[in-house]
């Protein structure tokens, strides 16, 4: 990959799921989008639009009916092997029966790492999501935040060349949601991640991304891809001034001819 090729590249991506004899279902349709590395870009849209499938086909959790996705110019199954690639669902997914340290470090002790490297770069990764001292609690005892934050130090655990988040903070309280939004913006930008983030708030997309690609409803297309010039590092009081709210509108608008454009 040269300094000015794309890590994470989309290019013309269609999927279609069968209709079990009913009719087929058109879930994105042509899909093309370059992502840099470094980058933090959010996908928002209606609810079935394929925002999620489109993060399922990068992970290589489902294959695109018609055109080709590569991470750093590689197929998607290859990166996934190898695990560069990281993937926090809307639930933490943690396993109950592990505490939260042996929870973060699996993926590396799949990887066949020593453990007490393992453990020492889960202990690493608990701090830099903030919940250090909690190493040793079951997962049950944890609030919704911190089980979040656990699983994307478990997704950060192998160091993957794209983070792929599908609505990791749609069930927390706003408060936790505010809160988690500035801690994830501070540690994207700290590591230099790139991200695809799945989101339906507007507000919460235009805060952490740098740019933001909004989808018609299904099959979902791109209709537009915002580019986000609010400086960095991102403070919550930001989202009150005028670019912001000026970013904000332009998102929503976009949704609703969106919708309009769909109707005819």
């Amino acid at each position: 990959m040269t300094a000015t090729s794309p890590l994470l590249s989309f290019s013309g991506i269609d999927v279609v799921f069968p209709g079990g004899g009913t009719a087929a279902v058109t879930a994105l349709k042509n899909i093309s989008l370059d992502i840099k590395a470094g980058e933090f870009v959010s996908l928002i849209g209606p609810s079935g639009c394929g925002k999620s499938t489109l993060l399922r086909v990068a992970a290589d959790l489902i294959g695109p009916s018609a055109g080709v996705v590569r991470i750093d110019g590689r197929p998607p199954d290859e990166m996934r092997r190898q695990r560069e690639i990281g993937f926090v669902f809307q639930d933490a997914a943690l396993l109950e029966w592990r505490r939260i340290l042996a929870n973060v470090a699996l993926p590396l002790e799949l990887q066949g790492v020593a453990r007490d490297e393992r453990l020492a770069r889960a202990r690493a990764l608990l701090d830099l999501v903030g919940i250090a001292g909690f190493e040793n609690a079951w997962p049950r005892q944890l609030s919704g935040g911190m089980r979040q934050r656990a699983a994307i130090a478990r997704a950060m655990s192998t160091s993957p060349r794209v983070m792929l988040m599908d609505e990791p903070f749609g069930a927390l309280d706003q408060i936790t949601r505010d809160r988690l939004n500035l801690e994830l913006s501070r540690i994207a930008e700290r590591e230099a991640m790139t991200v695809v983030f799945v989101t339906h708030s507007i507000q919460e997309a235009v805060f952490l991304s740098d740019r933001v690609v909004v989808m018609t409803p299904r099959p979902g297309r791109i209709t537009r891809v915002i580019d986000v010039d609010l400086p960095h590092p991102r403070q919550l009081d930001m989202r009150g001034t005028e670019r912001f709210i000026e970013l904000c509108q332009l998102g929503e608008r976009l949704l609703s001819e969106g919708f309009d454009d769909s109707a005819h």
